[in-house]
């Protein structure tokens, strides 16, 4: 795809704020793309250290660091805050800068929605985050904040729907923003079918988020109304049913997932093809099997409550579809390992990120099969199998795909070459450390040690001190990753406009850094 570039002005810089309200007041989807990210390193560091006081109880048997009732609230609040902190908003700060590179448009379609969508989140994080310190402490149902446990919580719980629902919004809005800008800001001569693969993902995944943030705002509705205004929608007191909620849960649930993965994927397919230096193989079977998966997702809810005395028509049902889903998985990553067959790779920080996510998310979607058996999953339900399968999945997955696309574009978004050792030392840090962490916990499942618990059987205590380690060292490899970024920053080496030389796109048209109004007139894509 080459393009020619009209008129790139940079004269425009003296339009925008500076200082402080440069970053309140902005419509640039750079400064809201940068903001994203930002916002999200930071909740994934305390995700982060949620996560490790979790490991440090769980490193000898016996009650060492902190009370049941905490260890259950750090496990609830990690699981939120990775999720909704962390990985979707991320995720959204990589759509903002690059959607309107790769297709050629002058900005997201509707600006000041943009801003508005992230400018909710930090609010909604705070509530997250304050309710730890409320009277009663914060929510410990679960990040699935089941019934029903969650009616009978404190003010915490209340707390965390209302920061549910507000990054529900956000979600929703960013999500309308990208259909309208990918369907109607196009540059002449895009047609969808010429997009590249990270528009589309982020396409199909914005229509999930229309779709199922609804039905999650729905489900904790009905959870504040249960706890507060005397309906029984979840209370079998009263003539409602727990199982209920699982069913409307999940239905939010299971596409969310997907919606974590498929820009991830859209990642991968742009890193792959620039380091393996061949065009990505079979793009038209990738765009279909990412629109698959989409749909797929809302069909196989239930495989989540094989254990809740479902009829085995339904069981049959959702073990079945389940398995579906990992055709279209396995045709993508049929397609990245044919991209790389027999190409001239190079293995920069990025490529080293891509082919890790590789390996260890289709681990990841081998344990999903697994846990998709229903009888098998009758035995392994709420045991740390299921805590490795999903750790597998979206650490390896989305979070090291979101590390690959930082280091592809840290040289288009600052201008600056970041430093590769450290790149490379980050992700053998990472890759090392993260399966030392969540590899004996599959053992630790198939064993019977159940999840969500501060104490357990002296017989697990080996594998437990391992995990420990390996978490803490996991954890601390990242901070690599933040010195990295800073460094990079503050200067370096200077980044060509194409610093990549396998890359394609309209995004490498552009100087590094990119300027802040890109597109003055839509580039000419032949």
């Amino acid at each position: 795809m080459s393009a020619v570039p009209h008129g790139l002005e940079h004269g425009h810089d003296h339009h925008h704020p500076s200082g402080l309200m440069r970053w309140i007041q902005t419509t640039n989807h750079k400064d809201i793309g940068t903001m994203y990210l930002i916002f999200s390193f930071i909740m994934f560091l305390s995700g982060g250290v949620m996560a490790l006081t979790i490991r440090a109880e769980l490193f000898q048997p016996g009650l060492q660091v902190v009370q049941p009732e905490f260890f259950n609230q750090l496990t609830t609040m990690h699981g939120l805050v990775m999720v909704f902190g962390a990985i979707m908003p991320a995720f959204v700060g990589f759509a903002n800068w690059q959607i309107p590179l790769m297709i050629g448009a002058s900005d997201m379609a509707f600006a000041r929605m943009n801003n508005w969508s992230f400018w909710l989140l930090p609010p909604a994080a705070i509530l997250l985050v304050g309710s730890f310190f409320v009277p009663g402490g914060a929510s410990a149902a679960g990040w699935t904040l089941y019934a029903p446990l969650s009616i009978q919580m404190g003010m915490g719980m209340d707390m965390a729907i209302f920061a549910v629902h507000i990054m529900g919004i956000s979600s929703i809005m960013g999500a309308i923003n990208i259909v309208v800008t990918v369907l109607n800001m196009r540059a002449p001569g895009m047609t969808l079918m010429k997009m590249p693969l990270f528009c589309w993902t982020w396409l199909i995944t914005a229509y999930l988020l229309i779709a199922v943030m609804p039905v999650l705002a729905g489900a904790v509705t009905m959870i504040l109304t249960d706890r507060h205004f005397g309906t029984s929608f979840f209370n079998a007191a009263g003539g409602g049913d727990p199982v209920l909620y699982q069913h409307v849960f999940w239905f939010f649930g299971h596409p969310e997932v997907y919606i974590m993965i498929l820009p991830a994927f859209g990642i991968v397919s742009q890193v792959i093809p620039t380091f393996a230096r061949k065009p990505l193989f079979g793009y038209a079977s990738m765009v279909y099997a990412t629109a698959s998966i989409a749909i797929l997702s809302f069909m196989v809810w239930a495989h989540h409550m094989f254990t809740t005395g479902m009829p085995a028509t339904g069981q049959l049902f959702f073990m079945y579809a389940t398995m579906l889903i990992a055709v279209p998985t396995g045709v993508k990553v049929f397609n990245w390992v044919a991209t790389m067959w027999r190409g001239s790779m190079t293995f920069e920080a990025p490529m080293l990120f891509s082919v890790g996510f590789l390996f260890v998310f289709t681990m990841g979607g081998f344990t999903g099969l697994i846990c998709a058996i229903a009888p098998i999953d009758i035995q392994i339900q709420d045991t740390y199998y299921v805590v490795a399968h999903f750790h597998y999945v979206l650490v390896a997955g989305s979070l090291f795909a979101l590390f690959s696309g930082a280091y592809y574009w840290l040289p288009k978004w600052t201008g600056h070459m970041y430093d590769e050792r450290l790149g490379k030392l980050h992700f053998w840090c990472s890759i090392i450390f993260f399966n030392i962490t969540f590899f004996p916990m599959h053992f630790l499942g198939l064993a019977g040690m159940p999840r969500r618990i501060p104490d357990y059987n002296p017989m697990f205590a080996d594998f437990n001190a391992i995990a420990t380690i390996g978490a803490f060292g996991f954890g601390l490899s990242q901070l690599i990753f933040l010195f990295t970024v800073i460094k990079c920053v503050r200067g370096g080496e200077k980044a060509a406009a194409k610093p990549w030389d396998g890359a394609e796109g309209l995004e490498w048209t552009v100087p590094s850094p990119a300027p802040y109004h890109t597109f003055e007139e839509p580039p000419q894509v032949k």
